[in-house]
């Protein structure tokens, strides 16, 4: 009996609308739901959307489901604005409509649909899903799992009852020992990846613009949320031992609004670094290079305003390295994408299962910020070393890939998840078996 056709639909709070997006999880979920579409494979994709754009949306293979748009019209701030109010209202209401309007239609179109909730917040819909499908009696044909991506929140959930309603997957070996170590969980990874498009070819011009702008110095770039865990200090430290050592380097960094911003910028004052702010808007790489032309002589340039996504690829391939070096970070998107544009990516040693330490990344395994800076060291006094470097991240990148992540990783467990879930697979009916893009 041939396999009958999957249908996903993955659920979680961010998505791909701007209001959406606070994190890494938006671009998870829309770069997996494209590759999913992409592949031929019906997707809906649900998440707390825009309120003032359509509460559907179609794109060939995929549907985007902005749900609780109007608890989001009373926060326009952004998807986790008036959080609680938003969960309440979701709990209430999601598992309903998944089964009635989505999953239940599937089985009967002959279909095998997959539903996969995201992050802590989903935890209470996929059990409450699971016994909506359990009352009409079509849980064995609904295969649930329950993907999370970070330790946020993750103390109060009863992982007893997860593990039973619902497949439990998560993103890298190390959130794998972190979920079995601390919460008795046995997750199956799926790692993330990267779309096909982050291959594209960065605009060689633009990179020797910045390059041309910074000269004699060499761009050190580091982009993330002012939080301790993002090691900030140690980067700043590091800067300031290189500069101390002659070494011609700058530090543009784009972070946010927490005060631990306030503390990162003493420091390096302390230190004897220059600092500036540029807050005029920077569109296009002609207005970065002369932001770094209006203040060559900064040692740490902060970047307050918006930087454009199509600016983001020129910049981790103009930078001599990219400081993804995080204390704890459970898969690492910023340095996969770095790698796959090229860049040289300086990541920590949690879950970067795809970081070779001088092979293709820097691995910074302490918070010595000697450590960092002789590793920096190490690339600016080796230029062929560098670029090496550079040619082992794009090959390791092109292995992450949706698609091979679809074909090699995700679609490959589905019967193992749903064997120990009791899902029957294949479900019956008749139907194609999708293709496997590489």
């Amino acid at each position: 009996m041939a396999r009958p056709p999957l249908v996903f639909v993955l659920v979680g709070m961010e998505g791909p609308d701007p209001y959406s997006q606070a994190g890494g999880l938006g671009v998870r979920v829309t770069g997996l739901a494209h590759a999913l579409a992409r592949a031929g494979h019906e997707t809906h994709l649900v998440f707390c959307g825009d309120p003032e754009r359509p509460p559907v949306e179609r794109h060939g293979h995929l549907t985007y489901w902005r749900v609780a748009q109007p608890v989001s019209a009373r926060h326009p701030q952004g998807v986790y604005a008036g959080e609680a109010e938003k969960l309440s209202h979701l709990a209430a209401s999601l598992p309903t409509w998944l089964v009635g309007d989505r999953l239940a239609p599937a089985i009967a179109a002959g279909c095998q649909p997959v539903a996969i909730f995201e992050e802590w917040q989903t935890a209470p819909w996929v059990r409450r899903t699971s016994d909506l499908l359990h009352a009409a009696g079509l849980r064995d044909r609904a295969l649930l799992l329950w993907n999370v991506n970070n330790q946020f929140r993750l103390d109060g959930l009863d992982f007893g009852t997860l593990a039973f309603v619902a497949g439990l997957t998560t993103v890298s070996r190390f959130m794998k020992q972190l979920l079995l170590g601390r919460f008795g969980a046995d997750a199956v990874v799926i790692p993330n990846g990267v779309p096909d498009d982050a291959f594209r070819p960065v605009p060689e011009d633009d990179v020797r613009l910045l390059r041309r702008a910074a000269e004699p110095r060499t761009l050190l770039l580091k982009i993330g949320r002012y939080d301790p865990g993002k090691r900030w200090l140690q980067a700043v430290r590091a800067v300031g031992q290189l500069r101390r050592q002659r070494r011609p380097v700058r530090l543009l960094a784009r972070g946010g609004v927490e005060p631990h911003g306030v503390e990162v910028l003493a420091l390096a004052r302390a230190l004897g670094l220059s600092v500036g702010a540029w807050d005029a808007p920077i569109g296009d790489a002609r207005a970065l290079a002369d932001a770094l032309l209006a203040t060559a002589e900064v040692d740490v340039l902060e970047l307050r305003s918006f930087l454009p996504a199509d600016l983001l690829p020129v910049l981790y391939r103009a930078a001599g390295a990219v400081l993804a070096n995080s204390g704890f970070e459970p898969f690492g998107l910023v340095g996969l994408e770095t790698m796959a544009r090229g860049g040289v990516a300086v990541v920590g040693a949690t879950g970067e299962d795809y970081a070779r330490h001088l092979h293709n990344s820097l691995v910074i395994e302490t918070e010595d910020p000697v450590e960092l800076a002789l590793a920096l060291a190490s690339i600016l006094d080796d230029p062929g070393r560098a670029d090496r470097l550079r040619a082992a991240a794009r090959a390791t990148a092109r292995t992450y890939r949706w698609p091979l992540i679809l074909a090699d990783d995700l679609v490959p467990r589905l019967p193992v998840l749903a064997a120990r879930q009791g899902v029957s697979w294949p479900a019956p009916g008749r139907g194609r078996v999708p293709q496997r893009r590489g």
